[in-house]
């Protein structure tokens, strides 16, 4: 699956963008990343700037899923479903990951999925790792590749 995560902030050299580059590598094709400044303000006034700057870089038809607290948490199982169904719609598809602030209501809105990595609270930095990871191993699960381990309890 060919896709692009819009993402707010910066990666500097370190551990959150050695360990995004590792999973992104293993992916086939590997996600595009479109990084975008931090806002500055009050919270609403941040994610409304930063809104503005994610939907205005979605590519025409555009099947957006929001990395969202309030999101359906899949299995790994689930996202491998849900990814070869997004495939199969022949769009674009985008994941946004929002700043500090979170995204903004008109983000959310506009996503057709909103996916969550759990009920704990995640630095957005590390969440493209997570989510390169959790896009790696749907990919393996799809090609019935043996790193992700089924027989695993919860797996």
């Amino acid at each position: 699956m060919k896709a692009r995560l819009l993402a707010v902030g910066r990666f500097k050299a370190g551990a959150e963008a050695a360990l995004f580059a590792q999973y992104n590598a293993r992916l086939r094709p590997p996600l595009t990343l479109q990084e975008f400044p931090e806002g500055r303000g009050a919270p609403t006034e941040i994610r409304a700037r930063e809104a503005q700057a994610i939907l205005a870089a979605l590519p025409p038809r555009a099947l957006l899923v929001a990395l969202d607290l309030g999101g359906q948490a899949p299995s790994s199982e689930a996202l491998a479903r849900l990814c070869a169904r997004w495939e199969e719609t022949a769009r674009p598809v985008c994941f946004a990951i929002g700043g500090a602030e979170g995204l903004d209501p008109s983000v959310t809105a506009q996503a057709e999925a909103a996916l969550s990595l759990g009920p704990l609270t995640w630095p957005h930095l590390l969440v493209r790792a997570l989510l390169a990871e959790q896009l790696f191993r749907a990919q393996c699960i799809r090609a019935n590749h043996p790193y992700h381990r089924e027989w695993r309890p919860g797996g």
